[in-house]
């Protein structure tokens, strides 16, 4: 049996990167979210 969790940085940062948060309102309000908890890290 192999790992299940195959990791590829493209499409990792495709749905779940900074451009593709800020690319929606819902994104943005994601991020605003985790900036008002004091996030280290926003997003990917």
């Amino acid at each position: 049996m192999k790992m299940t969790f195959q990791p590829k940085k493209r499409s990792h940062a495709k749905v779940h990167g900074f451009r593709a948060r800020m690319s929606t309102p819902g994104g943005r309000k994601v991020l605003a979210a985790r900036r008002a908890k004091g996030r280290k890290k926003i997003s990917v």
